[in-house]
């Protein structure tokens, strides 16, 4: 495919989502032709099981579910939005990915990220991102950002304890050891200007010139 696929991961709190906001922002002023989106969603189907997944009230969802959720709706938005973006030729930023659902069901909810992969394998048909920018943040800093920003609407993953999001922590580590060449650590304790400055430099090796 003619364009670029990056994904944004990292724990809860590490901003993640503002930076590829600003990232997509200075893209765009250069003339590149940007889409940015999020998982779960992005779609209309898509959004629709992100509201069951995160819903506070399905506490008693099994972590099996969760993960053929996350999957099936990774799967429209890849096939419906992700995928026609690419073959446009259109620098993709995406909101989480694959590498989520192996941290997060995979190694925290403990079904295995070879298993959480087979499952994501088969939705994903092989489609990885060339590119991974894992913003890093100690578990303890990340959740008092987000009880600081009151605007902030809290989602069933906010009422995890603090070792579930230290096994998602350590779990994107892991991650970033097996998969160097694509996945770069970005250390998110940092002010917004230092995170983005090398948050950028290192997509700025994988950019096409523009256009």
């Amino acid at each position: 495919m003619k364009g670029l696929f990056v994904t944004f991961e990292g724990g809860e709190g590490a901003g993640k989502s503002s930076m590829l906001h600003a990232i997509g922002k200075e893209l765009s002023e250069e003339g590149y032709q940007v889409l940015e989106t999020r998982e779960p969603g992005g779609i209309e189907i898509a959004e629709k099981i992100r509201h069951v997944i995160l819903d506070t009230s399905h506490t008693a969802m099994d972590a099996r579910t969760e993960a053929l959720l996350y999957a099936a709706a990774r799967r429209q938005h890849l096939v419906e939005k992700v995928v026609p973006a690419l073959q446009e030729g259109k620098i993709v930023l995406c909101d989480r990915f694959i590498d989520s659902s192996l941290a997060y069901q995979g190694y925290a909810r403990g079904l295995g990220m070879d298993e959480v992969y087979k499952v994501n394998d088969f939705a994903i048909e092989h489609c990885m991102p060339e590119l991974t920018l894992l913003f890093d943040i100690e578990p303890s800093e990340g959740l008092s950002r987000i009880a600081a920003n009151k605007g902030r609407e809290q989602n069933r993953l906010d009422l995890e304890e603090i070792d579930f999001h230290q096994k998602v922590h350590d779990a994107y580590h892991q991650l970033a050891d097996k998969y160097p060449n694509r996945i770069k650590v970005i250390n998110a304790g940092q002010s917004f200007d230092k995170v983005k400055t090398a948050a950028y430099q290192a997509l700025r090796t994988r950019l096409p010139a523009a256009k």
